[in-house]
C-alpha cells in the first residue's frame, strides 16, 4: 500500500481531477438510473410466484394476496336457510364483486355447509381482493395490503337482513401495525449525517471531522456510476436506490475514520507531510483493503441468489464497499498531504500513546480473560439459542390483535364452530384440459383441508382456465397447515399450480436457504485465505471468522427478542410484533453483517498483528491493540448503528425490520464481540495466535511465522503474568 500511496501522491491533479469527474458522472448517473428502477418484487422459477402471476394475469384479484373474510351473523330466530336468506346473501356479496375487480365465494354459490357455523346463523366468504402491487419481500408484515374493510362493509350492509351483524376478518385485518409513513431518504440522510458529524466532532475536535463525512459524499455517487451500468444486466430494485446512501454513508465514514486515524497517530510521532499519509497507508490502508474484501464477500451470499431483490440488494452494497474503499485510498490521502496539517490545526494532547482507558479496558480483559470470554460468550450462545426458535413462517391468529373489528370477526367465526384456517385460504390455477371439479374433490379428500371450492361462474373460469381455493382446516403459518400446503402442491395433477401468499413464502425459503450451508462454507473458505494473508496466521482467521458466525446467530437471537417476542417493539419502534419474523431477515443480514462486523475484526487484529511482530508480546500486543483501536471501533460502530437505527424509524416496516437487525447486530458486535470476547480469546491462545507453518506460507505467498517464546518480562511484570496464567 505504501508504493500505491506514493503513486497516488505523486500525481495528486490527476487523481483529484478524475476523482471530480468519477463524482460528477456519478451525480448524472443517480439522475438516469432512478426513473428505471424497479417497484416490481419478482421471484422467478419459483412454483407459487409463477402460480399467482398466472392467476393475476387472467383473473386480476387473488393469488399473492390473503383473503379477506366477511363474517354474516344472521338475527335470533333466522338461519341460512330460512326463506329469502340466501338470496340476500347473494345479492351481498354481488355487490362486493361488482365495480371492485373482487373474486368472492360463499354458501349461496356452493351450497357447501363448510361456509356456515354450527348455529346455522352464521356464514362466511372469501373475498379475493383486486390488482394491488403483489409478491413484495416474501413474509413480508401484514397490514402492507391495502384494506377492504370499508368497501366490503359498504357495499354488503345495505343488502343485508335486518338485524344481521357483518363483521370482516383475515389476517390483513387482524395486523397491528403502527403507522409508518413511506421511507424518506433525503431525511433519513441528513439525520445520518447530522449524527455522524457530532460523533466525529467528538473524536477529532477539529475540522478534520468533516474529512471522512466528505469521502463518503463523493463515495456514494460514484458507486452509482457502476449501478447504472449494472442495471443493464440485473434489474435494480428501488429498495436498493434507498439503502445504498444510508448503507454508504456509515461505511466510507469507517475506512476514511480508520486511516485518519492512523495519519494523526503518525503525526504525533513526528511524521510530516507525505511520510505521514505513507506510514498511515502502510498499515491502516491495508485494513482498509481487507476490510471491504471482507464486506464483498458477505454480499455474494446475495448476489448470487436467485431472487432479483436480494440480488439488487447484495450488488448495491458491494458497489459501496468498493467505491468507498477506491476514494478512502485515493482522495484520502491527497487531502491529508495538502491540507490535513491545516485541518487538524490543534494538536492532540498524547495522540502518539494509545488510549489510556481503552489500554487499562485491554489491561483487565487480559487479565480476567477466562472470566471475560466465559461471560461475554455465554451471553452471544444464550441469543444464538435463541435464534434457533426463529419462526419464518406467516403470523398466526394468537399473535394478532385481540381487539377491533377483525378480532370480532374471528371470534364470530371460532364461536361458531369454523376453524380459523379459513383466514388462510389459498388459490390452486388450473390450467386449461383439466376439470377442475376433479381437481377439487380430489384436494377435499386430503388431510388438512377443510373444503375446496370450484365455482362455476365466470370470475372463477375463464379462458379455459380455472382458479379453485382451498380452505384449510389449520392456519397456514402453523407446523400443520404448511403440511397441508405441501400435501396439495403433492396431489394436484400436471400443469396445476398451487399459489397463494403462505405457499409462496415456502418455496422462497427452500430457494434461499437450500444451498446456504454450501455457500457459507464458501464464503468462510474464501474469507480464511484472505485473512490468513492479511494477519500471517492460520489460527486468528479461523477465530476470527468462528466468532463472527456466533455474532451473527446473537443477533438473529435478539431479533427474535425484538420482533417476534416484542420485547420492546412497540415501546421503541411504535410496531406491535405479530410472532413472526420476514424470510428474508436471516440472508439479507447475514450478508450485511458479515462484511460490517469483519471490519472491525480486522481493524482490531491487524494492530494487534503488527504490535506482535515490533514486541514479539501477546500480552502487548493484546494491550496496544484494544488501546489504540478501541475508540476508533466504537465511535465507527456508532456511527453506523445511529444510521441503521435511523433507517429504522418511521419507515416502511420491512426496511424497518432490516435496519433494526443490522443495528443490533453492529451494537452486539462492537461490544461484547470486539471489546470482550476478541481480547479475550487472543489472550487466551497466546503465541498460537501467530502461527504459520511454512509450508502454509509458501501457499499463501507470506513471510512464515513460526512458534516462537513470549520474551521475558521485569520481575514485576513477570509476577502479573504468571497470575494470569502466562
Amino acid at each position: 500500500m505504501e508504493k500505491f500511496s506514493r503513486f497516488v501522491l505523486r500525481r495528486k491533479l490527476l487523481v483529484s481531477l478524475l476523482t471530480l469527474a468519477a463524482f460528477v458522472a456519478g451525480l448524472a448517473a443517480t439522475a438516469g438510473l432512478i426513473p428505471n428502477v424497479s417497484e416490481r418484487n419478482a421471484y422467478p422459477g419459483l412454483p407459487a410466484y409463477e402460480a399467482n402471476q398466472k392467476i393475476m394475469q387472467i383473473y386480476g384479484n387473488g393469488g399473492y394476496e390473503r383473503p379477506f373474510v366477511p363474517v354474516i351473523t344472521l338475527p335470533d330466530g333466522m338461519t341460512v336457510d330460512s326463506p329469502g336468506v340466501v338470496g340476500t346473501i347473494e345479492r351481498a356479496f354481488a355487490a362486493v364483486a361488482d365495480g371492485n375487480d373482487a373474486r368472492v365465494v360463499s354458501y349461496v354459490d356452493t351450497g357447501d355447509e363448510s361456509f356456515v357455523g354450527d348455529d346455522g346463523r352464521t356464514t362466511f366468504g372469501l373475498v379475493f381482493g383486486g390488482p394491488v402491487e403483489q409478491g413484495g419481500i416474501p413474509g413480508s408484515a401484514l397490514g402492507e395490503t391495502p384494506d377492504l374493510t370499508p368497501i366490503i362493509v359498504e357495499a354488503m350492509e345495505p343488502e343485508l337482513p335486518a338485524g344481521a351483524t357483518l363483521r370482516v376478518t383475515g389476517l390483513d385485518t387482524l395486523a397491528q401495525t403502527g403507522d409508518h409513513g413511506g421511507l424518506n431518504v433525503p431525511v433519513k440522510l441528513l439525520v445520518g449525517t447530522v449524527v455522524s458529524v457530532v460523533v466525529l466532532l467528538w473524536i477529532f475536535r477539529s475540522a478534520l471531522a468533516f474529512v471522512p463525512l466528505l469521502i463518503a459524499f463523493v463515495a456514494i455517487p460514484i458507486a452509482f456510476i457502476a449501478l447504472l451500468g449494472i442495471s443493464t444486466v440485473i434489474e435494480v430494485h428501488e429498495t436498493t436506490l434507498m439503502m445504498l446512501p444510508l448503507c454508504g454513508l456509515g461505511i466510507a465514514i469507517d475506512y476514511a475514520l480508520l486511516l485518519v486515524t492512523r495519519w494523526r497517530e503518525e503525526r504525533a510521532r513526528g511524521h510530516r507531510g507525505d511520510e505521514a499519509v505513507h506510514r498511515a497507508m502502510a498499515t491502516a490502508g491495508h485494513a482498509v483493503l481487507f476490510s471491504g474484501g471482507a464486506v464483498a464477500i458477505g454480499l455474494v451470499t446475495m448476489i448470487v441468489l436467485p431472487i432479483p431483490l436480494l440480488r439488487s440488494l447484495g450488488v448495491g452494497g458491494t458497489l459501496t464497499a468498493v467505491a468507498s474503499v477506491l476514494v478512502s485510498l485515493t482522495l484520502l490521502p491527497i487531502i491529508l498531504a495538502r491540507i490535513g496539517g491545516r485541518l487538524a490545526a490543534v494538536k492532540p494532547d498524547g495522540e502518539a500513546a494509545a488510549g489510556r482507558g481503552w489500554t487499562a479496558w485491554a489491561r483487565g480483559i487480559v487479565r480476567f480473560r477466562w472470566l471475560a470470554a466465559l461471560g461475554a460468550g455465554g451471553v452471544l450462545i444464550a441469543l444464538s439459542i435463541i435464534g434457533l426458535g426463529i419462526n419464518l413462517s406467516i403470523p398466526e391468529t394468537r399473535n394478532l390483535a385481540a381487539s377491533g373489528p377483525g378480532h370480532e370477526g374471528l371470534v364470530a367465526l371460532r364461536d361458531a364452530g369454523i376453524s380459523s384456517g379459513t383466514l388462510t385460504s389459498f388459490d390452486v390455477f388450473v390450467p386449461p384440459g383439466t376439470d377442475p371439479t376433479a381437481v377439487a374433490s380430489e384436494l377435499a379428500t386430503l388431510p388438512g383441508v377443510g373444503t375446496v371450492t370450484a365455482p362455476e361462474n365466470a370470475d372463477w373460469r375463464r379462458s379455459g382456465s380455472a382458479v379453485i381455493s382451498v380452505v384449510p382446516s389449520d392456519e397456514s403459518g402453523s407446523a400443520a397447515g404448511r403440511e397441508t400446503i405441501r400435501r396439495v402442491i403433492e396431489a394436484v395433477p400436471g400443469g396445476t399450480m398451487v399459489g397463494g401468499n403462505a405457499a409462496q413464502q415456502m418455496d422462497y425459503v427452500d430457494a434461499t436457504y437450500s444451498a446456504f450451508p454450501l455457500m457459507l462454507g464458501l464464503i468462510s473458505l474464501v474469507t480464511f485465505v484472505m485473512l490468513a494473508r492479511a494477519f500471517r496466521s492460520l489460527l486468528l482467521p479461523l477465530k476470527a471468522i468462528l466468532l463472527n458466525l456466533l455474532s451473527l446467530g446473537a443477533v438473529l437471537g435478539a431479533m427474535v427478542i425484538l420482533w417476534q417476542f416484542g420485547w420492546g417493539t412497540e415501546a421503541v419502534l411504535g410496531i406491535p410484533p405479530d410472532g413472526s419474523l420476514g424470510t428474508f431477515v436471516p440472508v439479507t443480514i447475514f450478508a450485511f453483517l458479515y462484511g460490517l462486523s469483519m471490519d472491525y475484526e480486522v481493524f482490531i487484529l491487524a494492530r494487534m498483528r503488527e504490535e506482535y511482530d515490533r514486541t514479539g508480546s501477546t500480552r502487548e500486543a493484546v494491550i496496544e491493540g484494544i488501546g489504540r483501536t478501541g475508540r476508533l471501533v466504537t465511535c465507527a460502530a456508532l456511527i453506523l448503528f445511529l444510521s441503521f437505527a435511523t433507517l429504522a424509524t418511521g419507515g416502511e416496516l420491512d426496511v424497518a425490520i432490516f435496519a433494526s437487525g443490522i443495528a443490533l447486530g453492529i451494537i452486539l458486535d462492537a461490544t461484547l464481540i470486539r471489546a470482550i470476547l476478541v481480547p479475550a480469546v487472543v489472550a487466551m491462545m497466546g503465541r498460537w495466535n501467530w502461527w504459520l507453518p511454512v509450508w502454509a506460507a509458501h501457499v499463501l505467498r507470506v513471510p512464515p511465522s513460526p512458534l516462537r517464546d513470549e520474551p521475558p518480562k521485569p520481575a514485576v511484570a513477570c509476577r502479573l503474568t504468571a497470575a494470569d496464567g502466562e
